[in-house]
């Protein structure tokens, strides 16, 4: 997440840096040793099939033998053993992201036109058959993924959601994660982890057919194996390190804002987190909110790193240039805290998800209260892509029927663009129903 060159020279006297990175900002991740690596153990799993998904599990995942796969009972039974509290949360974030995605998947309408007589053209949208979700549960398990993954593929319809996530310290699930699962509508789950598990998903070695999509947050791996298993199956997106980006101005409290740039920096130490401000004042108050209050964060050795090496504070000169900078950056996640806010809405056009006023923030969506989906594009990739949403998970089919009426007309221009490529066959096509039609 950063400003290209282009844009800030055609910007040149109309902003100031306060916080430029001391690293270059992380792209989508790409490490020559992890693409060898993912490279060799795809390789190996297409040959040798589950005994090399296990043979991997062990090393990898301490996997100690015994059934990789939850029984229902142990699924539906994952929500006991969590704190009421917790529960009641988990349930919430359930509800509120399944409603929004019915009302997503309520407006993606079939439709039939007729646009001349006899000339029928029409969409169906049919949902995938089968998906297998990816939920993370490493060093800050992802307890809201399986809302976002197998809860929103249930509402667009998908028959078929299975879930791989991996094994703790115990070798056995994380319940919160399990139970999210549960709650979303996940017909199966596995205790298995990393490019392993997004393997046997894809190649079908879970005892069931291979997946056709694969979604879901991970690690470099994760993400690496997704990038090289794209065609063998449909994907959600590439995603690189969260970003958090905040555009505010002079009636913002400077500590909110510095705890939500936080917020998102506690993802990992390399996780961007920008400020761009039409106020000086406010730009500079803000970066002592952040010292300030890292001297007592817990996550004080992610979030202080990933502040100090990929933080940045611009100040624009106006909100039009503040909407300039900020598109160019292309955010994964956008807060916008002004007085202007419905104007910035209006005006900003590349983000992953939009939170608007000092009321939002980035958290409620991380953790699915508040129903939108938090898989979203990363490194600029919000300029040309949405995040995931029920959409993906349909596939817009289109038809056409077409009378004997609208044949002259369609048939003659088919033959003369055909005719003008040197496409026999195509123009025979016609041709031949030209023919059919003049001795009816």
């Amino acid at each position: 997440m950063q400003f290209t060159p282009a844009l800030l020279e055609r910007l040149d006297g109309s902003f100031r840096h306060l916080k430029t990175p001391l690293v270059d900002a992380p792209a989508a991740q790409r490490d020559p040793a992890v693409i060898e690596t993912v490279s060799k153990m795809l390789g190996d799993i297409q040959r040798r099939g589950l005994d090399a998904v296990l043979d991997y599990a062990r090393s990898l995942d301490r996997y100690a033998g015994g059934d990789i796969e939850l029984t229902s009972a142990q699924i539906a039974s994952s929500g006991d053993r969590l704190a009421p509290d917790l529960r009641a949360a988990i349930e919430l974030g359930s509800e509120r992201t399944k409603a929004f995605a019915a009302e997503q998947r309520g407006r993606l309408h079939d439709f039939e036109t007729e646009l001349v007589p006899g000339l029928t053209t029409g969409v169906r949208y049919v949902p995938v058959s089968r998906v297998g979700a990816y939920l993370p549960a490493g060093r800050f398990p992802l307890t809201a993924s399986a809302f976002m993954t197998v809860g929103v593929a249930k509402a667009a319809g998908v028959p078929t959601v299975i879930a791989c996530t991996p094994p703790q310290p115990d070798g056995g699930a994380n319940d919160a994660v399990v139970y999210a699962a549960h709650l979303s509508g996940v017909d199966r789950v596995f205790v298995l982890g990393g490019v392993q598990a997004l393997a046997a998903m894809a190649y079908g070695l879970l005892g069931d057919l291979p997946v056709d999509m694969l979604v879901g947050a991970g690690n470099a791996f994760v993400a690496e194996a997704k990038r090289q298993l794209f065609g063998t199956v449909a994907i959600d997106l590439l995603a690189g390190p969260s970003e958090v980006a905040v555009l505010s101005d002079d009636s913002a409290d400077p500590e909110i804002v510095a705890a939500d740039l936080l917020g998102q920096a506690e993802h990992g130490p390399n996780s961007p987190a920008a400020l761009v401000t039409t106020s000086e004042e406010h730009g500079r108050a803000v970066m002592s909110a952040v010292e300030r209050q890292l001297e007592t964060l817990a996550t004080e050795p992610i979030a202080g790193p990933a502040w100090r090496d990929y933080g940045t504070v611009t100040v624009a000169a106006d909100r039009d240039v503040a909407v300039a900078l900020m598109d160019d950056l292309a955010p994964e996640h956008l807060e916008v805290i002004t007085t202007d806010d419905d104007w910035y809405h209006d005006n900003l056009r590349n983000y992953g998800s939009l939170f608007l006023g000092t009321w939002s923030t980035v958290a409620y969506s991380d953790k699915g209260m508040a129903g939108t989906n938090h898989v979203l594009p990363t490194a600029g990739g919000a300029k040309h892509s949405a995040g995931l949403s029920v959409s993906r998970f349909v596939k817009p089919l289109t038809y056409q029927r077409i009378g004997r009426a609208a044949t002259p007309a369609l048939a003659e221009a088919v033959q003369t663009i055909s005719d003008s490529e040197g496409m026999a066959a195509h123009s025979a096509t016609a041709t031949m129903r030209l023919a059919t039609y003049a001795q009816d």
